[in-house]
């Protein structure tokens, strides 16, 4: 792989990990034909959202255009801050080096991943409140943001139920460590700090162990050589309780589940122990 491993961590508070592929998720259409739709259009110099306003299971449709790599952002504000609080915060720097002091102001939600003439498709649940998207910047602060609200629905619309469920926690991951192509998965971020859930290709369950040994002793030449293909992005980062799911569609094979955040002392949480080793069958 041409890009090293430490380049996955948020770079600021927005900063999703931003990869240069598109995530091999993608929702069923049976099953997002039941749902609301909320669209993300992303260009260099913004985003648009159209749409599904009201609480509930939501489709997060997102599509780029114009840009290399792009990655869009839903945060919830909390009751009486504004978005420019959040930004003049970022700008400062306090924010931007710890992602987590986004607390303070309201929570990321949903994040995604996209490539152009691509786009990615998950499905999650939005509180009422006034949310930003927006597409982060790489520095702190963001390249584009707009303000919408979601009203409270008389009767929110209900997700699928998953057939499985991951949960990454402080610092880890819980559940199953086979996943199957087709069926529906949640990935709850159940731990108290922000996390993300990738996964990369090894060419064999040893590899795999290597890969592992290697992340904990934060050696990432050594797993950059062992890593067999472009990374799968099962959720980007997301704040505590924030989840999302999709049908798996990716390639059968032995991978290494992995957060890349960072600590408050600049280590990742892959040198904590937050990495496993999964499988995909058919």
């Amino acid at each position: 792989m041409s890009s090293s491993f430490s380049r996955y961590p948020l770079r600021g508070v927005f900063v999703a990990s931003l990869l240069a592929v598109v995530s091999l998720m993608a929702v069923a259409s049976a099953q997002a034909s039941t749902l609301p739709t909320l669209s993300l259009t992303l260009t260099k110099s913004s985003i648009t959202v159209e749409g599904a306003a009201k609480s509930g299971g939501v489709n997060v449709i997102t599509t780029a255009s114009g840009v290399k790599e792009a990655s869009a952002i839903l945060f919830l504000l909390k009751p009486g801050v504004t978005f420019e609080e959040v930004e003049a915060a970022l700008k400062k720097g306090g924010a931007g080096k710890d992602p987590n002091r986004t607390s303070k102001y309201g929570s990321i939600v949903y994040s995604t991943e996209v490539a152009p003439g691509h786009s990615s498709e998950a499905q999650t649940y939005l509180q009422p409140g006034q949310y930003v998207a927006l597409v982060p910047g790489k520095g702190t602060g963001s390249k584009a943001h707009t303000t919408f609200t979601v009203a409270a629905a008389a009767a929110p619309v209900a997700l699928p139920a998953p057939q499985a469920t991951i949960r990454t926690i402080e610092f880890g991951f819980v559940g199953p460590s086979t996943l199957h192509d087709g069926e529906l998965v949640r990935f709850e971020n159940e731990g108290f700090l922000i996390h993300m859930d990738v996964a990369f290709p090894v060419k064999s369950q040893p590899a795999a162990k290597q890969a592992v040994k290697d992340l904990l002793k934060g050696n990432e030449k050594a797993v950059e050589k062992l890593a067999v293909g472009e990374p799968v992005t099962f959720a980007a980062p997301r704040s505590h309780e924030a989840f999302q799911q999709e049908t798996i569609i990716a390639k059968p094979g032995w991978y290494v589940e992995a957060c890349f955040m960072n600590t408050q002392d600049g280590r990742e949480h892959t040198r904590l122990g937050m990495e496993r080793i999964i499988k995909i069958t058919k």
